[in-house]
């Protein structure tokens, strides 16, 4: 699932959750915990030959692409079905930036991706991350409409940097990357006032 998270409701998900009441073991958190097993395999094909195989760099593309799509199927299938779990909140995301900072790091060693925006993306992910877990005792932060576009255009970016053929299609990537990399701080910056706003209103009602 996207950065748009597991809750149709931004607010309700950043107060403090209650227990659990759907199960962890469902569908949607299958998928979520699929898309993880699926980082490794990614880098080892992307990585064949040196990354110089144009078949192996079609084949790392449909596997990205692959796990690109359970990205946006598992937060459906957890809306539709009310499979939604403090788990999905917090694995999704992960799961995410796995998928992400693995392919990110791996076209930099490659040589397709420059180093800094590797580096740009990677700090604003983690940042995120530990945010998420300084205030999961006071809620979940869901992710906000921004965070859905910023995975979007991630993706579309690296899966054509990973497709073989370059030319113009390494231009439109490149493109793509750079308006990724706007929406990635912009987003970043919002997480922190969330943040900050979530745990003044934990304080403020202690």
């Amino acid at each position: 699932m996207s950065e748009a998270g597991r809750t149709g409701d931004p607010v309700a998900a950043s107060l403090p959750h209650t227990a659990e009441t759907v199960p962890v073991v469902n569908l949607a958190n299958a998928l979520t915990v699929f898309r993880i097993l699926l980082v490794p395999v990614f880098v080892v094909v992307l990585f064949v030959d040196d990354g110089n195989n144009d078949w192996w760099r079609t084949a790392a593309f449909v596997i990205f692409a692959v796990a690109a799509i359970t990205d946006q199927i598992d937060g459906r299938i957890a809306r539709a079905w009310n499979l939604v779990t403090d788990f999905g909140k917090l694995a999704d995301p992960i799961a995410d930036k796995a998928l992400i900072g693995a392919a990110l790091i791996s076209l930099s060693v490659l040589g397709v991706v420059p180093w800094w925006m590797t580096v740009v993306i990677l700090v604003r992910e983690i940042g995120v991350t530990l945010l998420r877990f300084w205030v999961v005792r006071h809620g979940v932060i869901a992710a906000s409409q921004g965070g859905k576009l910023k995975t979007m255009l991630q993706s579309i970016a690296i899966g054509l940097y990973v497709l073989p053929a370059f030319g113009a299609l390494h231009t439109v990537a490149e493109v793509i990357m750079y308006a990724a990399i706007a929406v990635t701080l912009a987003t970043g910056l919002d997480y922190v006032w969330r943040a900050l706003r979530l745990r003044r209103g934990a304080g403020a009602s202690a």
